[in-house]
């Protein structure tokens, strides 16, 4: 018997012998990657998320400032259980500056519920600068502005949560940058006590252009970062 096929094949299958019914198909990994629940903007907020708040003291602020990051926890209990931002809040009793503030955050808020590679926002705030001139922190790290040390605390809170991979020096690394640390010490004569700024690196060390701290000096004829390790002799 002749049969007219007036549709495009898309498949077929042979049947055999007293095959009655046909076989349950074998669940995809499409399908076992539906039951997992991805961040979006429509994911409703449970009644209870997981925080944490941070301190900024800032030369620039007469008040600190509180940086309160709270947590999603999606997927709870499953393999592909994962703590994801979810919203960022900021107070202060300095009220001079409450229009950005509020503004920034409900701008970071939103960019943490629309979900995907939110790590960005960290490069973007350390990037803003103060024009009126930048300040160190407490260890020579420098900061270009308030929004940068911002940044650094987000930078903090992703890394704490597993969404910024901490890239950590090796323990070679680390243990030669204590001898080289230990050899220019020895090397300098006792330093004058000093009213400059909290740092634990020597006098007279330069800013380090890759992690932004008062810590390069030079050392057999090359500047060489004490904290990161950079040096500009490879």
């Amino acid at each position: 018997m002749t049969i007219k096929i007036t549709r495009k094949i898309k498949g077929y299958s042979v049947k055999q012998p007293g095959q009655d019914k046909a076989a349950p198909a074998p669940s995809t990994p499409a399908d076992t990657q539906a039951e997992v629940i991805q961040m979006h903007e429509k994911l409703e907020r449970p009644g209870a998320l997981v925080g944490v708040t941070y301190k900024i003291k800032s030369p620039l602020f007469e008040h600190a400032l509180y940086v309160t990051i709270n947590d999603i926890v999606l997927n709870a209990g499953t393999a592909h259980e994962s703590r994801r931002p979810f919203e960022i809040f900021i107070n202060s009793k300095n009220m001079d500056h409450f229009q950005w503030i509020v503004a920034l955050t409900r701008i970071m808020s939103a960019v943490f519920r629309k979900g995907g590679d939110v790590t960005f926002l960290v490069e973007e705030l350390k990037a803003v600068f103060d024009p009126r001139g930048g300040y160190f922190k407490p260890g020579g790290i420098y900061m270009p502005s308030i929004v940068a040390e911002l940044g650094l605390v987000i930078e903090q809170h992703l890394k704490s949560i597993g969404l910024i991979k901490d890239t950590e020096l090796s323990p070679e690394q680390q243990a030669l940058i204590a001898e080289k640390r230990s050899a220019y010490a020895a090397a300098q004569p006792a330093p004058a006590t000093s009213d400059s700024e909290a740092s634990n690196y020597p006098p007279g060390a330069t800013m380090c252009h890759k992690c932004n701290t008062n810590a390069v000096v030079l050392m057999d004829g090359c500047a060489t970062c004490l904290a990161c390790g950079y040096s500009k002799c490879g």
